[in-house]
């Protein structure tokens, strides 16, 4: 089933339960990390399991004239609007991850790095926060994230161009500097 394109996996879907996991397995990593960064860590399970039922209940109403993933993400992103408008910004959750017993240090840094990081992205507007995780987190093109959003191709550009300035402004302050 993983040799299968997106388009084949759709169209046995239906039938095959394997056809439905394998899709699920490929796409799934991408939506998790997109509900991350916009959720938050605590419940970005919780959306990408909420995006895979919509997508086997609406499977059938999928005809096609985007890609799967761009259908895909306009899901998610809805599922991630739906769960922040149900909640306070303030009450935005970041739960710390487990040290590694290997390099507890490393992990550490990595931890704090990746919630300054999550804190510097709830800084952003909406539209920009939108764009940058649907770029960085999820690896669309611009075109796609154009579709998703419904903005001019020229918008998603600035938009994505502006908010990792941004960032980069932000985490600078916060001590975080780029390597490599």
């Amino acid at each position: 089933m993983n040799d299968l394109t997106d388009t084949q996996l759709i169209a046995l879907a239906p039938h095959q339960t394997a056809a439905f996991e394998a899709l699920v397995r490929r796409h799934a990593p991408r939506v998790h990390a997109l509900a991350r960064q916009l959720v938050g860590e605590g419940s970005a399970d919780d959306v990408v399991q909420e995006v895979f039922l919509s997508v086997h209940r609406n499977l059938k109403t999928f005809r096609g004239e985007a890609q799967f993933s761009t259908w895909l993400h306009r899901m998610a992103l809805n599922a991630c609007y739906g769960l922040l408008r149900k909640r306070q910004p303030e009450a935005l959750e970041h739960v710390p991850e487990p040290h590694s017993l290997r390099d507890p240090v490393g992990e550490s840094e990595r931890a704090q790095l990746r919630g300054r990081l999550a804190w510097a992205m709830q800084q952003l507007p909406p539209d920009q926060r939108e764009a940058v995780a649907l770029r960085e987190l999820s690896g669309l093109d611009y075109a796609a994230i154009a579709e998703i959003t419904g903005a001019e191709l020229g918008t998603v550009k600035s938009r994505i161009a502006r908010g990792r300035t941004a960032l980069r402004a932000l985490l600078s302050a916060q001590g975080v500097t780029a390597t490599g």
